[in-house]
């Protein structure tokens, strides 16, 4: 049970335990955010600060800011420097680092823990009181009234399995954004580092997210999907469980994408169809001019053969592995082996392309 502090505070000489008047009132709702307070402020307000500790139980000198309107436990692991807002909730087994900001409202419940110079907007939520653990690595942002490591929409989940949650550093995961921990025990749902993930995002149980990938609004991963590094989704976009996203692929706003999207590649439809290569991507990131000539080639020997000499799909992938110039072509060999491994057991195959004909 938390140990609520409560305090007669009082502010331009007014006690909030009295019938304050309506100017007094206004006054104390002009009151700032903690990190804009004043060095007099917060010493004056911060005197019912818990006691920060270390993981062997041993307190520490710190700065860190509790307002008194926060109910915090005193078993928490509060780092130095770390500012908590009112009307927050960190609970016992939680574990802020160093640099923490929680904004007003924004809650910590479970085995939870928080990177340093991690910042939680007004709302959020991140973990829950349920077996496993959720971790957050440094310099992450959660948006506004996002929810994060929270038990899955999985009607498999068993009550009292342990479920995890791990997210790396440098990401960006703007408002009412959801991110569920994993279904089972053996397994967790992981996002990598320097992701930008936009407002009303949704990552189901399960997922797992590579480097540097951009999300827009509205982006909804199903449960188990798998993306690489430096994906794109434009906004609306709905992708079935078990799907891959391939590294540096593309997908179109308002797309339904229930099949693998190939890597390099744009995708775009009510049922995606591979629309080409990425090649605005590619370019961004960097791939030499070479490179995308190869990769062109490449794709039009794959997805665009002459009509007269088309051959089936599997073919295609053999005669282009012993093409001596474009199999020797790093970019070329890992697209190839993108496709091959989309084929496998359990796999979705690629999403449909349209046959190419040179009459």
């Amino acid at each position: 049970m938390f140990e609520a502090r409560h305090r007669t505070i009082s502010h331009s000489g007014v006690s909030l335990h009295s019938q304050p008047s309506m100017n007094s009132l206004l006054r104390i709702r002009r009151w700032p955010f903690p990190s804009a307070l004043t060095s007099a402020s917060r010493r004056r307000l911060s005197s019912s600060t818990v006691t920060c500790r270390t993981e062997d139980g041993s307190p520490v000198e710190s700065p860190s800011f509790v307002h008194p309107w926060a109910v915090v436990h005193p078993n928490a692991l509060i780092g130095e420097g770390v500012s908590i807002g009112p009307f927050c909730t960190v609970g016992s087994t939680a574990k802020l680092g160093n640099g923490c900001q929680l904004h007003p409202g924004s809650h910590v419940f479970g085995d939870t823990v928080i990177g340093e110079r991690c910042v939680l907007m007004a709302g959020a939520v991140v973990g829950e009181d349920l077996p496993g653990r959720t971790v957050l690595g440094a310099n992450n942002t959660v948006g506004h009234h996002s929810v994060i490591g929270v038990k899955c929409q999985d009607l498999k989940y068993k009550s009292g399995e342990e479920c995890f949650l791990e997210i790396g550093d440098n990401n960006e995961i703007r408002e009412h954004t959801s991110i569920h921990r994993s279904s089972k025990s053996d397994n967790q749902t992981v996002i990598g580092h320097n992701n930008l993930i936009m407002g009303s995002c949704h990552i189901a149980h399960d997922c797992n997210i590579g480097n540097h990938n951009i999300f827009a609004n509205n982006t909804l991963l199903a449960g188990h999907v798998v993306v690489g590094d430096y994906a794109h989704t434009a906004g609306a976009i709905v992708v079935h469980q078990f799907c891959h996203i391939g590294s540096f692929s593309f997908v179109g706003g308002g797309s339904v994408v229930s099949q693998d999207v190939p890597k390099y590649t744009m995708v775009a439809g009510e049922r995606a169809e591979l629309r080409g290569l990425n090649l605005e991507g590619l370019r961004r990131r960097g791939f030499s001019v070479t490179e995308i000539k190869s990769l062109k080639a490449a794709y039009r020997k794959l997805f665009m053969p002459v009509a007269a000499n088309a051959m089936g799909f599997e073919e295609r992938l053999a005669i282009l592995d012993q093409d001596e110039e474009l199999s020797k072509v790093p970019a070329v060999h890992s697209m190839v082996q993108s496709l091959r491994d989309s084929f496998l057991e359990n796999r979705r195959g690629i999403c449909k392309f349209r046959q190419w004909s040179g009459s």
